[in-house]
This record gives C-alpha cells, structure tokens and sequence, in this order.
C-alpha cells in the first residue's frame, strides 16, 4: 500500500506548504517538488483539466516526492472516485455550505457499509485492501461562503473530515469584501480566523489558499497549517520577471 504523503507532512510539520496546477503539465510537480514543496493541488473546478486528466497525471508522477490534493467542485461520486483510484492523496470540496454536503464528500470517499464509493483501484502499488484505501484518504470541506461560514462548527464536527479550507476570494466576495487581498480586509480576517479556530477546536486540520509567500507567512500565524502558496502560473512568471530582470541589469 502506497502510503498518504500528505498525511506525513501533516503528522510531521508545522505547516505544510503547497503549489496549485491548473493545466496539464508533468512538470509542474516535479518543479514544485524540486523546490522543497510539500504538496501539489490539481483544480478540477476552475482549473483546464478533468477528473480523467488528473487521474492520469496521479499515475504518472506516482514516484515523484510529492504529495497531491484534487479540487472538486462537488461532492459527486464519480469523479472523486477516479481521482482516488489514480492515487491522489486528499480531495478537497468546492462551496461546503451545510455538514450534509460534508458529509457526502466524506461519503464518496468511503467504501460500503460506510459510504458509497466503487471499488476500482488503478495502480498497483495502492493495493487492494477496501479499508487500507479508504483510510489513506484526506477529505478538506472549502469554506468560502457566508452559509459555509455560520455553519462553520458544525461542518468541522462531521466523522471523517481531515480538515478545511478557506477560499478568500470567494468568501470575500460572500462578505462583500474586495477579492485582492482578501485576507488583509477586517471583516475577511476575522472570518478566517473564525474558520481557523473552530478547526482547532474540532482537532482538524485548517487549509487555505493563500496565494503567495508573504500572504502564506501571515496565514501560518494565525495558526493554518495547509497552505497552498502559488499556481504553477505565478511561479512561472515570477521566475521569469527575475531572470528577465537579471538579463537587463534591473534590480
């Protein structure tokens, strides 16, 4: 049995530091991995790829020393399946505004008689054994919505749950707050902050997106622990700003 990296990195460190991949690329993993990443989150829900595009990345960067999440925009089965089946490590679902649509991600991720997921593993190194597959799963509830908000406790109270994980700029938004800089805003902050502490209280895991270094600084601060830092978009035009500048002679 392939074991879950993520849940390593979360036994192991203070917080655990992501990158995002939005299209299909093998090397933005490797990249990520190469610059001491501790784990990848392929977007399915805004992202240029599907579940079956993801799915087949999983299984060929299987021995890459990264751990991956899968963003879902849904609970629905099907997909979550596939991306599970292909090795990812955790889902994490879209728009969580009631423990119910938590609890049927959790759910999707469980087989019978504890929830509704097929069977069907697609790589051999995952084994075959229902409970060992179910276990190595991490399932993260998105709060980013003011309903998701106020019910906040309850979904972090649903069995199964590792963890959640604020969307700000949607939350924003929900808050009517401006998107840029989501989390510098008073009333997003305290929102956040509101999610991290009922995490705590709860003994799971607080996630974020936070988007970049200084921003991901802040936010482990205020005591998250899952913080996706950059899409491989950023990084690659960050990257390139600086060597462009180098080239230039500009500081």
């Amino acid at each position: 049995m392939t074991a879950s990296r993520l849940q390593q990195a979360l036994a192991d460190k203070a917080h655990v530091w992501g990158g995002w991949i939005t299209g299909p690329t093998f090397a933005g993993p490797d990249e990520f991995a190469r610059a001491g990443y501790d784990y990848v989150g392929f977007d399915i829900q805004h992202g240029y790829l599907d579940d079956a595009d993801v799915a087949q990345i999983l299984r060929r960067i299987e021995h890459t020393p990264i751990a991956t999440a899968v963003r879902v925009p849904s609970a629905a089965p099907a997909p979550i399946g596939r991306v599970l089946d292909a090795g990812a490590d955790a889902i994490i679902v879209a728009m969580v505004d009631h423990p119910e649509q938590a609890a049927e991600a959790v759910a999707a991720t469980r087989y019978a008689p504890e929830g509704i997921r097929s069977f069907g593993p697609l790589r051999a190194s995952l084994g075959a054994d229902p409970a060992a597959l179910a276990a190595r799963v991490s399932v993260f509830a998105m709060i980013e919505t003011g309903a998701g908000l106020d019910a906040v406790a309850d979904i972090c109270a649903v069995p199964g749950l590792a963890g959640v994980y604020v969307g700000p700029a949607d939350l924003a938004i929900s808050l009517g707050a401006p998107v840029i800089k989501a989390t510098s805003n008073g009333r997003v902050r305290e929102a956040v902050v509101r999610v991290q502490q009922a995490a705590a209280s709860a003994g799971i895991v607080a996630g974020i997106h936070a988007g970049d270094g200084m921003t991901g600084k802040d936010l482990a601060a205020l005591g998250f622990q899952l913080i996706t830092l950059a899409p491989e978009s950023g990084a690659l035009r960050r990257g390139a700003i600086a060597h462009l500048a180098e080239a230039q002679g500009r500081e």
